[in-house]
């Protein structure tokens, strides 16, 4: 959203110059990366694109995944001034076996690098993992028409399961047609949309009225939109039986799901929460709504008290807040978390908790 007015993802024009995919040919890595055993998988890393579908959206598709090529050289991925990037190994060979599939969804404004740190761990587990980049919400690219379609993160993330599943490299060490999908911010609504939650726009429009300050209700996200055939396409189911469990970390636009479509998600969810929140991106209306609206026999809560909304973005660099604030004052905050520990240790319980949950959800590992 808006860099202030709507700060679910700011402008971060920076950010949006600075390279996203390879930086270095080291084998450098931060401390959010992979920490498991020796004895684990190596995590290879390259990337997909997916043509044009009948509405024109090419998509850019990171993947992570287990490999047992450890003689091959790491490349830093995704290295830049702001942030610290990961050690991985380009275009090695995938690890023989079967493995569960993980799509991650970024916020809005973001890219498939936001959470390298987490699927850098969960491929290092023996999963999966698929990124892509959503047009018109992605770095770089917040144009309309784009930028305003909402329900066509979903059909994205269908899309990513579809040719995962088809890609001759990775689909015989898949198992197959099912996923699991993360997903921060808008990329939570994404992944909570694709397990069966209805987006109800009169809904949402009430709840705006009621709390004009959260950051879900800004323009540019289009969630508010009155246009009979942008209602029509929000409120259509958008959910995909592939996926198996959901994850969402300080999602937004809770509001707009119907409380029974929520009531009725078959799926296990865990939702974590950042923080106490602000009137822009209230807990409360939020996380701690869907946790509630849930079924709760399947849906698992955690809240990080000393987590930002941008505490699941990559580690920042020592000097990143003053570089950012001195192109444009404000974007520091995407580099500050609470009053309590650094971000790697949060990633780590972060990546601690989906890991526990993926494996009680999807217990092929």
């Amino acid at each position: 959203m808006g860099r202030h007015t709507a700060p679910l993802w700011p402008t971060l024009a920076l950010i949006a110059a600075l390279p996203v995919g390879a930086a270095s040919a080291t084998a450098a890595t931060d401390a959010a990366a992979n920490t498991s055993a020796d004895t684990a998988p190596a995590v290879g890393f390259r990337t997909l694109a997916i043509a044009d579908s009948a509405q024109g959206r090419a998509l850019e598709v990171a993947l992570w995944y287990p490999t047992d090529d450890r003689a091959r050289d790491t490349t830093l991925i995704a290295d830049n001034r702001a942030f610290v990037g990961t050690a991985l190994r380009v275009d090695a060979p995938p690890q023989p076996g079967r493995h569960p599939l993980v799509v991650l969804s970024h916020g809005y404004g973001g890219n498939w690098t936001n959470e390298l740190w987490l699927a850098a761990d969960l491929a290092a587990q023996g999963y999966v993992v698929a990124a892509p980049n959503h047009p018109g919400t992605t770095t770089r690219d917040l144009a309309a028409p784009d930028q305003l379609r909402l329900w066509e993160r979903p059909r994205d993330v269908s899309r990513v399961i579809d040719a995962v599943n088809a890609d001759s490299r990775i689909a015989p060490t898949l198992i197959a047609q099912q996923a699991a999908v993360i997903g921060h911010s808008l990329g939570g609504w994404t992944a909570v949309a694709l397990a069966g939650g209805r987006f109800d726009p009169a809904r949402f429009a009430q709840s705006c009225q009621a709390h004009p300050a959260m950051a879900a209700c800004g323009p540019e996200i289009g969630a508010d939109r009155r246009d009979a055939a942008a209602t029509a396409a929000l409120a259509q189911p958008l959910g995909d039986a592939r996926v198996r469990a959901v994850v969402t970390l300080d999602l937004g636009l809770t509001q707009g799901f119907d409380p029974a479509s929520l009531a009725a998600v078959t799926v296990p969810a865990l939702v974590i929460a950042a923080g106490p929140g602000d009137p822009k991106m209230p807990v409360d209306l939020e996380s701690r709504t869907l946790a509630d609206r849930l079924p709760a026999a399947t849906t698992r809560y955690v809240a990080i008290d000393d987590a930002s909304h941008f505490s699941f973005l990559r580690v920042c660099k020592a000097d990143a807040i003053p570089l950012l604030e001195a192109d444009r004052p404000g974007d520091g905050v995407v580099c500050r978390d609470g009053n309590g520990r650094d971000r790697a240790t949060i990633h780590r319980q972060v990546a601690d908790e989906v890991s526990r949950f993926l494996k009680d959800a999807m217990p092929s590992l």
